[in-house]
């Protein structure tokens, strides 16, 4: 195991000293790009995450609005019906109430 280790430590000893090492500047200059790099990304996804949202949240407001407009149409619907059972129903009394006096005119 210690040859292996003294290996790595020789390959490690002669890549370094080929004269392949960044100065500095180039290092600063290298991780500021990253930076952006990733600021960018971050802004990027941030701005599809809220289109996204703006998607979906428009749909449901389409959902809802179709909702109200069915209810509507249903509370339409059921104030006819009423109207028309109330007139239905005042028939009837009157009906029955001359179908009362006929039955007492004949008594």
């Amino acid at each position: 195991m210690s040859q292996l280790a003294t290996t790595v430590v020789r390959a490690a000893a002669e890549a370094d000293s080929g004269g392949r090492t960044i100065e500095w500047p180039m290092v600063i200059l290298i991780l500021g790009l990253l930076f952006i790099a990733f600021c960018v990304f971050v802004a990027v996804a941030s701005m599809r995450h809220e289109e996204r949202k703006l998607r979906i949240s428009t749909g449901q407001e389409e959902a809802v609005r179709a909702l109200v407009d069915r209810y509507e149409q249903l509370a339409s619907t059921t104030l006819d019906a009423q109207q028309r059972t109330a007139a239905d129903v005042a028939e009837l009394r009157a009906r029955a109430a001359s179908i009362e006096q006929l039955l007492r005119s004949v008594d």
